[in-house]
């Protein structure tokens, strides 16, 4: 039984900081992929930025410079710190790995989401 647990999300002014977590359970992950992808409202869900475990990081243009991905050295807890919040960084959040289960079937495993909200 997979699960991603979220936390760290909330309410921000233009400007401030957050920093998601999301811890994997349920399998060994030292070989996934773990993503954190991110939906506003009226839109279609976008990645926002990607970690091998071989330390291969990608962003989004449009994070590129103030947010940071990060995984544990046991590589079953991703992170996403996230600086010089913008309103249009409002969205829910989700956390997703890439895991083959012990049926050998490869499966995306999501987060419950969590909400950032960046607003005055």
């Amino acid at each position: 039984q997979v699960q991603l647990v979220e936390s760290g999300g909330g309410l921000v002014q233009p400007g401030g900081s957050l920093r998601l977590s999301c811890a994997a359970s349920g399998g060994i992950f030292s070989r996934d992929a773990m993503y954190w992808y991110r939906q506003a409202a009226g839109k279609q869900r976008e990645l926002v930025a990607a970690i091998i475990s071989g330390g291969t990081i990608n962003y989004a243009d449009s994070v590129k410079g103030r947010f940071t991905i990060s995984r544990d050295n046991a590589k079953n807890t991703v992170y996403l710190q996230m600086n010089s919040l913008k309103p249009e960084d409002t969205a829910v959040y989700y956390c997703k790995v890439n895991h083959v289960d012990y049926n050998l079937d490869r499966k995306d495993y999501w987060g419950q989401g969590t909400q950032v909200t960046v607003s005055s």
